[in-house]
């Protein structure tokens, strides 16, 4: 697996990127990847006929209609606007998935469309002051007159038979978030990432209008279809989503093409990463870590495994990994113990990860990383996604399908052992660093040495040793790195036993 990592600076460039925060404050025709087949479904035929005229007009930007006070709502008066439990779609049904709507406001100036679809029958849902409780900060303000909502969430019985909790929620651009079993919310993912960190900007596509499928009685998943526009590409997904331990969302997406596109990101994550016990910077926290998730993790379908821990770094970082056969990437929280972050309000020990899985050929292409700096972690501040090498320019149309399993642990357990912990230190002489990392238990068993194979991009390693750590029974590998002066360099270690893999690869970017 090729990598190739710079920094912003070092490239000579300025971006215009913002991603926001949390809760997403944004609002030559290329050959076809393969896909699972989808089976036929009229919805699915009529949001690709609306996707595919729309990318044949030209492209109109969502108009504000939300009367002037409600954008010009405070973070906190816009939560105190609140839906009404017992208004949920499909409660008195006795359902086993109900849906709520969020009012239209503070950033979400532009109301979005929803439908519901019961059988061959699609009703559009009415936007409603009744469906509504409009608190103390609120009250005051005259009745809101749109047509449409902000989003939208789904709630079930996740965690426990008698109580619906939430489930996924669609709120902001093309932004969701979903929950596993016991989890809290932390990371999202987006219909679509384009031009992420190039210097003229990305762009932010947005779902425009939404189809749920009315679940039938018994109903193990439900059903979303989206509409996403944007200045370069529509698009028309369609969401299968499995409550469970792991949080499971089948994903079909068409695109079309408007114009080129420089970077099409894929299948994209957005999570924050503040600091960690390899980063810790100039924090002065009494927590020990801050992040919604603290890793990428690639594996290839020819067995390699890879292991790239998070920074928040001084300038842009954009690291790209080579892929040809992707078996699975994602952002995970590997680290879920509570004192590693002592947080009893956001409980970052119980944020998930989320783990792709390509469905079909995805053919050429890169998994990307972008590492930007933040000083709070109220911003998002890492994006990954896959770009596919083929180009995407004007009247192409590209399908391609994937899974998504959120929740605390991987759908599938990787066979060699697991990198835990990335800690760096001064090392025996002024200019070098110290790197010692923690793997799990794991991997083949055997006899003999067991040796650590470290390798740099520049500058020179000295004295790798690989020792069991018989607190954790796992392993532990120590080096030091002279770094080339005011050189980044790409760090990759993992242990072997002979000609035997022991462990994924773990892969680093220091810098100066």
């Amino acid at each position: 697996m090729e990598v190739e990592s710079r920094t912003w600076a070092e490239r000579g460039a300025r971006v215009v990127c913002v991603l926001g925060m949390v809760w997403a404050v944004v609002a030559g025709a290329a050959p076809k990847a393969a896909q699972a087949p989808a089976k036929k479904n009229s919805t699915v035929e009529l949001v690709r006929e609306r996707a595919r005229e729309l990318a044949g007009r030209r492209y109109q930007a969502p108009v504000p209609t939300v009367p002037k006070e409600y954008a010009k709502l405070t973070y906190d008066q816009y939560r105190d606007i609140r839906f009404r439990p017992e208004k949920a779609r499909w409660r008195d049904a006795g359902l086993p998935f109900q849906a709520q709507f969020f009012h239209p406001g503070f950033f979400y100036t532009s109301p979005i469309i929803i439908h519901e679809v019961d059988g061959g029958r699609t009703e559009k849902v009415r936007f409603s002051t009744d469906l509504f409780s409009y608190g103390p900060l609120v009250k005051q303000l005259p009745p809101s007159k749109v047509d449409g909502f902000a989003g939208f969430r789904l709630s079930h019985p996740l965690n426990r038979p008698d109580h619906f909790d939430e489930l996924v929620v669609f709120l902001g651009a093309s932004y969701f978030r979903a929950l596993g079993r016991g989890n809290v919310y932390g990371l999202s993912a987006r219909g679509l990432a384009i031009d992420t960190a190039l210097p003229e900007g990305e762009e932010f596509p947005s779902f425009r209008e939404f189809w749920l499928e009315k679940p039938a009685p018994g109903a193990d998943r439900v059903v979303v279809h989206a509409l996403m526009d944007s200045p370069s590409v529509t698009g028309a997904y369609r969401f299968v989503i499995i409550p469970g331990e792991r949080t499971v969302m089948e994903v079909e997406a068409t695109l079309y093409a408007r114009k080129a596109v420089k970077r099409l990101g894929v299948a994209p994550l957005t999570s924050m990463y503040l600091f960690g016990e390899n980063d810790r910077g100039t924090y002065d926290d009494f927590r020990p870590e801050v992040h919604d998730s603290d890793g990428l993790f690639l594996w290839m379908k020819n067995g390699e495994q890879l292991w790239r821990p998070l920074q928040n770094p001084a300038h842009l970082n954009v690291s790209s990994f080579q892929t040809e056969g992707l078996r699975a990437f994602g952002l995970l929280q590997r680290d879920q113990s509570f004192t590693n972050y002592e947080d009893l309000e956001a409980r970052y020990d119980k944020r998930p990860g989320v783990w792709v899985e390509p469905l079909g050929d995805w053919g050429r292409g890169v998994v990307q990383l972008v590492e930007i700096p933040t000083a709070e972690e109220i911003n998002d501040n890492i994006v990954a996604y896959w770009v596919p090498e083929a180009p995407f320019g004007p009247g192409a149309e590209l399908r391609m399908s994937w899974r998504l399993s959120w929740g605390s642990v991987p759908p599938e357990r990787p066979t060699v052992a697991q990198t835990l912990a990335t800690r760096v230190a001064a090392g025996s002489t002024p200019a070098a660093r110290r790197f010692v990392l923690e793997f799990s238990r794991g991997g083949p068993e055997g006899e003999g040495p067991v040796e650590a194979v470290v390798t740099t991009s520049k500058g020179q390693v000295l004295r790798p040793i690989a020792q069991r750590n018989d607190v954790t029974g796992g392993w532990r590998a120590t080096f030091e790195l002279v770094p080339e002066a005011g050189a980044s360099t790409e760090l990759r270690c993992f242990l072997r036993r002979g000609s035997e893999t022991l462990t994924e690869t773990w892969s680093y970017l220091w810098t100066p």
